[in-house]
């Protein structure tokens, strides 16, 4: 019952980080327009993704635009986009995984050992998605800090923090624990398995050396007749 449990909070975090890896990656808030004192540099609000960038001036409402050239980004976001592209695809297939490997599925038989197998599968796949989510993320908030400090950069060039990192952040976190939680299941089932494999063969031998025991006195009663 406590393995079930497990099973269905694991499920559980690995589905809200591939929809936080999906949601980051189409987001454009990952560069917003730095404040300078009271005052926004440039214009009103100036959001810049990995597909496309945002603008508004004052009063009027929010245009975007999608990049005409991959060339239009910096290299980290070039790299980010690649990257956070390939974690939405493990995301999903660390998430069908888990399925299959959940007990209340019958696709994959009822051999619970193969079952553990495919949740540790599940599990490192969940790991490793995190940390390809928390690498751009990390990269690119990374470069905002270094520039944004930078007096040699114009201050119309400062970024800050947007929303998506922040975001990102938290979906590759809970992406980790979500692998990390399947494979302490699966180090918990293979516990148990050597557990109750341990027991019958101890029975055994117990029951072979009582039977040898008894057969000395069978053989000689009888020749004894």
């Amino acid at each position: 019952m406590a393995s079930n449990a497990l099973q269905i909070a694991g499920l559980v975090l690995g589905g809200v980080g591939m929809v936080g890896t999906v949601a980051v990656t189409v987001m454009p808030q990952w560069r917003v327009s730095a404040f300078i004192g009271s005052n926004i540099v440039v214009f009103e609000n100036l959001w810049e993704g990995l597909w496309m960038n945002c603008m508004r001036h004052a009063n009027i409402r929010m245009q975007c635009k999608i990049y005409d050239s991959l060339l239009a980004l910096s290299p980290d976001l070039q790299a980010s986009r690649g990257l956070m592209c390939t974690a939405s695809v493990l995301s999903f297939l660390a998430f069908m995984t888990a399925i299959l490997g959940m007990k209340c599925t019958r696709c994959t038989g009822d051999d619970e050992k193969v079952k553990s197998y495919i949740l540790l599968t599940a599990g490192v796949l969940f790991v490793l998605t995190g940390f390809v989510v928390l690498i751009p993320v990390s990269w690119v908030a990374n470069s905002i800090i270094r520039d944004f400090y930078n007096p040699i950069v114009d201050i119309a060039q400062k970024r800050e923090l947007g929303e998506a990192l922040y975001i990102g952040w938290t979906a590759a976190l809970v992406l980790i624990a979500a692998g990390a939680l399947f494979c302490c299941i699966f180090c918990c089932s293979e516990r148990s398995h050597s557990y109750r494999y341990s027991i019958p063969s101890h029975r055994t031998t117990q029951r072979s050396y009582h039977m040898e025991k008894k057969s000395p006195s069978v053989y000689s009663r009888s020749q004894y007749v």
